[in-house]
């Protein structure tokens, strides 16, 4: 009987590894009004053959479904649990008892990813102190249980760790307000065998920065080589990452292995989220990761998690209206555009999710019969703030509707993200419900789908920018 279950799970993995770019994952956030289940995510990563997932958290309700896949799995720890972990190892025991070894007979959990991003420079140094104390406990507490050598911890940082100044690469070094920090990090990581999780934006850098050299951002070999000693680089990937193992190397810690925990390029929410962008982006980082020939200083395969599997229509919008919009499938997992996790470059559309439950197909739209138009600014200022309303702005997909539209969407959005209670299609009698489909050639009026039946995500007014550019927008 062991014997046959051990041959269930080779297969298993098998099945899930097979005709796929090597190390290639997926990042799968869960931040919805309403959330695809997990058995339907689970799924949808074996038909198209991603055989890793990177978590947010270690939702045990979530985390039970990948049992028996043979998909890998990247548990997160969110960085508001950081102090507690590090103050606190009985905790740090407790997390790796409850979140790991509590599943490891059936899920094959691979690493545990401590905080997220949690030198960014945006954060003020808020997690500082207590970011690498909550990897060492938890590494110990791996290690004490026994799974240490299975299950790993590290930390997935941005790639503002590290820069290289004006200098090619081989300028490379860790940020000098947390170089000594980060040396003692890469080194723990070196003796443990754990790999540093890098995060490479080339969007975000095209985003900040106008004179950024766009072709740089891609793999076609159309941008200015930056030249760095006897070293030409051709696309902003290699470059990243070659710096990064730089600043490995200058850190006493050239060996530890390098894992690139996100890399996508948005849809929706700026003029350079857009589907052809983002088809273009991945065709051709799938296509080199096919090869297997890594970059110049890195050779051989680099695993990566692509992000992300889905849209996340509750994201905070702080760092654009774009980071909503990351999924290379929609919020109810259907394909956006034609995609080949092979690396192959196969012009075929990746395979959606099934069955999918949506709620009725109605929609909350404006009452054209409506002349006194004085209420309407408060009302879609309210609904946006309370829904999503990122794809109406400038350069999105639904920025060409005439005012009628902009204020529909708007409705339409509070009403689906409020599984269409039929209170939230009021608006101070503005609007109405309707049968027929809102949506236009361009522009996507979305139907709710049913919630996954575990988490219930209550919205918040976490998008007000949203909703105060949106009324930049109409009037």
């Amino acid at each position: 009987m062991a014997r046959a279950t051990v041959l269930i799970w080779a297969f298993s993995v098998l099945l899930v590894s097979t005709n796929l770019v090597h190390g290639l994952g997926m990042n799968w956030g869960t931040q919805m009004a309403q959330n695809l289940h997990p058995s339907v995510v689970v799924q949808m990563l074996k038909d198209n053959k991603i055989g890793k997932v990177k978590l947010f958290d270690s939702d045990n309700w979530t985390v039970k479904y990948f049992a028996g896949s043979g998909i890998e799995v990247m548990l997160g720890i969110p960085n508001n649990q950081l102090a507690t972990l590090s103050d606190d190892y009985g905790k740090a025991k407790d997390w790796v008892k409850h979140n790991v070894t509590k599943h490891l007979k059936d899920v094959n959990i691979k690493y545990v990813a401590v905080g997220n991003e949690p030198f960014l420079k945006a954060y003020n140094g808020s997690h500082l102190k207590t970011t690498f104390p909550a990897l060492q406990n938890i590494q110990k507490a791996l290690n004490e249980a026994g799974v240490g050598d299975k299950v790993k911890a590290t930390i997935p940082q941005n790639a503002d760790v590290y820069d290289s100044g004006t200098g090619g690469p081989s300028a490379g070094d860790f940020r000098k307000d947390i170089r000594d920090l980060m040396v003692q990090i890469v080194r723990f990581f070196n003796a443990n065998n754990a790999p540093f999780l890098v995060n490479i934006y080339p969007f975000l850098s095209l985003y900040q920065n106008p004179d950024f050299p766009v072709e740089f951002a891609f793999f076609d070999g159309g941008a200015k080589p930056v030249q760095d000693k006897n070293i030409q680089y051709m696309n902003m990937f290699d470059a990243n990452l070659d710096t990064l193992v730089w600043s490995l190397k200058k850190s006493g810690a050239p060996n530890v292995k390098v894992m690139v925990g996100e890399i996508g390029w948005p849809t929706d929410g700026n003029k350079n989220a857009n589907v052809k962008m983002a088809k273009k982006f991945y065709d051709g980082l799938l296509r080199k990761l096919a090869t297997n020939k890594g970059t110049p200083l890195h050779p051989g395969y680099i695993e990566v998690y692509l992000f992300s599997l889905t849209d996340e229509n509750q994201k905070s919008v702080a760092p654009g209206n774009f980071e909503r919009h990351w999924g290379v499938f929609r919020y109810d997992g259907q394909p956006k555009f034609p995609m080949d996790f092979s690396g192959k470059g196969n012009d075929k559309m990746p395979i959606g999710a099934k069955n999918v439950q949506y709620l009725p197909a109605q929609w909350c739209v404006f009452n054209k019969d409506i002349k006194n138009m004085s209420l309407v600014t408060n009302n879609i200022q309210y609904s946006c703030s309370q829904s999503d309303c990122t794809s109406l702005n400038y350069g999105s997909t639904c920025n060409n509707l005439d005012k009628a539209g902009n204020i529909s969407y708007a409705f339409n959005m509070y009403f689906q993200m409020q599984n269409q209670d039929v209170e939230a299609c009021d608006f101070q009698g503005l609007a109405k419900i309707v049968k027929q489909n809102a949506s236009t050639s361009d522009c996507l009026f979305p139907i709710a789908i049913m919630s996954d039946g575990r988490r219930l995500h209550m919205v918040t007014g976490v998008s007000a920018l949203a909703g105060l550019l949106t009324l930049l927008v109409l009037f």
